[in-house]
Order: structure tokens, then C-alpha cells, then sequence
């Protein structure tokens, strides 16, 4: 998306919010769809230098591509997922239409034993993404893992 399009005459147009949405959801998705595929470079291709970043492997917050990339590359391995559900994603877009924060609850599917799928992992991701020299680039990624076992339990009152 070119941001001189957005001015028309001299005046100012209003940036076309759905279709902001839909790009980003899209980028989202086919990124997403790498990573499941055994290729991680979707993500740390498209991370902003100054982004921020936390997951469940971080003990703190990450500042800056060079960070993030060391720190995916250590853990990563193809997670061969063969399935994935995005539930309730929400894309909120500044008035400018240069920042876009998307939040989704992720449920990831591998193959089981018998041929067919089962659930792997849940999670909660919110992604701010940024028009960068008319790219959209990730500047704060945020990860969770969600309904884990062993958050529920201390959660529910029942760990000792």
C-alpha cells in the first residue's frame, strides 16, 4: 500500500480500512502458513529492526530484529503442522492507516498415529504491524500459549 495514495489534490484521502484489514490477516496467514511448512524466514523477513517480542521461551523481552532472529533460529524446527484455525481475528487500524494491530486465537493440528489430525498447541498472538517504506513490516510480536495444562491446574486452585 503506497501511502501517497492517499492524497489526492492536496487533500488528504481516508485510508480504506477493510482493505487494510484484509492485507494484513492475509500477510498473517501466509507467513504463518511457511512457518507450519518448515520455513521460518516469512517471519523474520518481514520483523521491523526495532521490533519487540515476547513468546513462552523468552525469559524477557526481546528488543530488536537482530535479537529475535538469533533467538527463533536457536529454538526453531519444523513443527510439521498440517492444519491451522484462525478463531476471532480483530484487526484495529490507525486513523492514518499506517499501524495495524492484529490479535487471533490460534489452534495448530498435526498428523496423529492413524492418518488423521490432532490438536497440538493453542495459541493468542497479537501482532503490530507498521507501513515501513510502503511495506508492512512487524514491529511487536507477542505469543502465548493458551488452555495449558499446567496453567489451568494453578490457576483452577488445584496445584500444591
Amino acid at each position: 500500500m503506497n501511502i501517497s495514495s492517499h492524497y489526492e489534490r492536496g487533500k488528504k484521502m481516508k485510508p480504506d480500512i477493510n482493505k487494510i484489514k484484509e492485507t494484513i490477516l492475509g500477510i498473517e496467514r501466509s507467513i504463518n502458513e511457511r512457518w507450519n511448512k518448515g520455513d521460518c524466514y516469512g517471519y523474520l523477513d518481514i520483523y521491523s529492526d526495532d521490533m519487540t517480542y515476547l513468546d513462552p521461551m523468552t525469559g524477557n523481552l526481546l528488543v530488536g530484529r537482530k535479537a529475535v532472529v538469533e533467538h527463533l533460529l536457536k529454538i526453531y524446527k519444523n513443527p510439521n503442522i498440517v492444519r491451522s484455525e484462525y478463531l476471532n481475528p480483530e484487526v484495529a487500524v490507525s486513523d492514518a492507516g499506517d499501524l495495524a494491530v492484529l490479535s487471533y486465537n490460534m489452534r495448530n493440528f498435526v498428523a496423529d498415529e492413524n492418518g488423521g489430525e490432532k490438536l497440538s498447541r493453542e495459541w493468542n498472538s497479537t501482532e503490530v504491524y507498521r507501513l515501513i517504506d510502503d511495506k508492512w513490516r512487524i514491529v511487536n510480536s507477542h505469543w502465548s500459549v493458551t488452555n495449558h495444562p499446567a496453567i489451568i491446574e494453578i490457576f483452577s486452585g488445584s496445584a500444591s
